[in-house]
């Protein structure tokens, strides 16, 4: 009865139109009363969710990939990104400039949601101007993005290494996001290259080496952010923190005084939207904090746990299982609060399934993220829909192929662990 009270409370408040983070606090608080349990127990679990020093991950990160993405660096990454692709004259070449050049802005962005504004923004016009149709390319952008949400520095790794209570390495789940990352990065050019040859893409076009070397050399700048994080921490020249706190050092040199495409009087509106989204973020983290305290004291895990168990002992049918939750889940509610809600509940199970924690952290992030591509939540569709000025409709109309190559790339790193877990136990051992 207490477990059906702290979720009927949950999610009447998300009906009733509530902010998510006020939803969950005010579910704990009922839930609390309902258990007998001090209200001040509650306040202070609040308290302590925002009090790891591992929190300085997200503002940094957060304002890194904000003046990289804002800054001129998807225009520099698309055009080196066209130099690499160029010289293979392959039939829908543009298709996959677009792919590679999300791949780059999401190892410095960390967010979809950015690198759908910023890459499209420059690709979409582009591959139409060439060609292709508008909702291909807006479909492709929306999709390519999800890789943000993988490889590193993903704010969303750092959401789920909290949500576990900081007992996951924020470093380890960095690096067991690069290879599904890239698997679905290639999967997604597979896909462009069937299409391309089936639709009649035009080919992509060499440049010239003169203008190749100065693309790359301006280009440079920005993908030394990349060294910056991924050398830094493989090298163990600084933890992930560090790494964020140096990235911003360096995207503040590299926009302001090397590409100098954005002015100083435009700072302010950067910083103040960076502090809003960090301040959302904090709150929904310290909510979810005392919402999964109460659910401890429930024992919600071990009876989720019992519950899969009565279906199925296979760990095969409950991983199955567990992904459809995800992405009905993904569909319904906003990634932040959907890791930090479902990951105290679920994680317990996995992991007495023998699922690694860090495993399971890369296929909830992937299922959720496809569930970002899809209505109703879906930010990433609508931001996309925004930059490529095309309907839902449209896009839902053609989609259902790439929602296709993300479900097998899901499916191969759901069953085939070592995806995910070969680089952080090679690196991190």
């Amino acid at each position: 009865m207490d477990i059906f009270v702290l979720l009927a409370t949950m999610i009447f408040c998300f009906l009733i139109g509530m902010p998510i983070a006020y939803a969950l606090a005010t579910a704990a608080i009922v839930g609390a009363i309902s258990l007998g349990i001090p209200l001040e127990a509650v306040m202070l679990k609040i308290s302590d969710g925002v009090s790891k020093v591992a929190m300085l991950t997200i503002p940094f990160f957060v304002l890194a990939g904000a003046i990289m993405a804002e800054g001129g660096m998807a225009k520099r990454l698309v055009a080196f990104a066209n130099v690499l692709v160029g010289y293979t004259r392959l039939r829908g070449g543009l298709s996959i400039v677009n792919v590679v050049a999300t791949t780059f802005l999401s190892g410095i962005s960390g967010s979809a949601v950015a690198d759908t504004s910023a890459i499209g923004s420059v690709m979409i016009p582009q591959m139409e101007k060439t060609g292709y149709p508008r909702v291909f390319a807006t479909n492709l952008t929306i999709t390519s993005s999800v890789q943000a949400l993988l490889v590193p520095p993903s704010h969303n790794a750092v959401l789920y290494s909290l949500a576990t209570g900081g007992t996951i390495s924020i470093s380890a789940l960095f690096m067991a996001g690069v290879f599904p990352g890239l698997l679905l990065g290639f999967s997604l050019i597979i896909l462009c290259l069937v299409i391309a040859y089936r639709d009649n893409h035009p080919q992509g076009d060499v440049v010239e080496i003169k203008d190749a070397v100065r693309i790359t050399v301006d280009a440079a700048w920005g993908l030394i952010t990349l060294v910056i994080i991924l050398g830094g921490i493989l090298g163990g020249v600084f933890t992930a923190i560090e790494a964020g706190a140096v990235a911003c050092v360096w995207a503040f040199f590299v926009t302001m005084f090397i590409y100098r495409d954005y002015r100083w009087k435009d700072l302010p509106v950067l910083l103040h939207r960076t502090l809003r989204t960090v301040a959302m973020v904090m709150t929904l983290i310290a909510c979810a904090s005392s919402v999964g305290y109460v659910m401890a004291l429930n024992q919600m895990p071990a009876k989720i746990t019992a519950f899969f168990l009565s279906i199925s002992s296979n760990k095969y049918v409950i991983l199955f299982l567990i992904n459809i939750l995800l992405l009905v889940l993904g569909t319904l509610v906003d990634m932040a609060p959907s890791i930090l809600i479902a990951t105290p509940i679920l994680l317990p199970v996995m992991v007495n399934f023998g699922v690694d924690p860090v495993h399971f952290g890369m296929i909830m992030m992937l299922n959720l993220g496809i569930g970002l591509c899809h209505p109703p939540v879906g930010s990433i569709l609508f931001v996309g829909c925004a930059v490529g000025k095309v309907s839902i409709e449209q896009v839902m109309r053609k989609i259902w192929p790439f929602y296709g190559v993300m479900f097998a790339v899901l499916m191969l790193v759901t069953y085939l662990p070592e995806l995910s877990l070969w680089l952080p136990r090679m690196v991190l051992k």
